[in-house]
């Protein structure tokens, strides 16, 4: 279990201090932290869950979230950017999620576009980011982050096999000491948005730490399905992709191996 009071010392110098709100069971961290966006709820909120009971992936896919095995959380962010560059926002999250798995487990992590991050062939974590843009408001966006870390079992339906921090260490991992190191590292990403020539190095920082953006034949599932060749990501981190028709830049969906 999470020791609340440990976690607030942590992270007493961070944006997120005095904003964890941290649940037995919820349905959904990442329900609870828009509802509260909506309400205007600050910068830096976390919403941190040891059970959810219809945790969501990308797709509306279910994250299965058993009480007590993996890390479940949401994070709220009014960064103040301009609109276009939350576009930036998912990598940079993904960036930050493979720097914690490898500074708390001691895991190389491969970052599978736009933000699945596997050990080997198997999925270890996702992330799922909703953000709102509104021409008369200020943009947020929430960022959800799933990482199984104590799993040893595994619905056998899964689009991607699964594992675990635990399975892939050989140690038990700490979901606590997880959870700080993630929300600083995101601290840090979500700061480097601000400036146009950091953010500009995202798309290439992702290729280096990926090895599905260049040179893999996958299939795009979404709505711009098609098969072809990655070839790496543009200016505003959408992968391109060369099809039989010709060059498809995927601005929404996922991949996998093709075949």
């Amino acid at each position: 279990m999470f020791d609340l009071a440990a976690l607030e010392c942590d992270l007493n110098e961070t944006i997120f201090a005095g904003k964890l709100h941290f649940a037995l069971v919820t349905e959904s961290t990442n329900a609870d932290a828009m509802a509260a966006a909506r309400a205007g709820a600050p910068h830096g909120s976390v919403w941190f869950a040891n059970e959810q009971t219809a945790g969501r992936g990308r797709g509306n896919n279910r994250w299965h979230s058993a009480a007590g095995e993996g890390l479940y959380a949401s994070i709220l962010l009014r960064p103040q950017i301009p609109a276009e560059r939350l576009w930036l926002l998912p990598l940079a999250a993904g960036l930050a999620a493979v720097d914690a798995i490898r500074a708390v487990a001691a895991l190389t992590v491969d970052l599978r576009w736009p933000n699945d991050l596997l050990v080997g062939p198997r999925k270890t974590a996702g992330i799922l980011v909703e953000a709102n843009i509104e021409s008369k408001r200020p943009p947020y966006a929430v960022v959800g982050i799933g990482v199984n870390v104590h799993q040893r079992r595994f619905a056998p339906d899964l689009a991607t096999p699964a594992t675990s921090l635990d399975l892939e260490a050989g140690a038990r991992i700490s979901r606590q000491m997880l959870l700080v190191v993630l929300l600083k590292s995101l601290q840090h990403e979500a700061a480097g948005l601000a400036d146009p020539d950091t953010a500009a190095k995202i798309p290439a920082r992702v290729e280096q730490a990926s090895t599905w953006t260049r040179g893999r034949r996958v299939e795009v599932h979404g709505p711009q399905a098609c098969e072809g060749v990655t070839e790496g990501l543009d200016e505003n981190g959408f992968l391109r992709v060369a099809t039989a028709e010709g060059l498809v830049t995927v601005r929404s969906g996922g991949i996998r191996a093709a075949g």
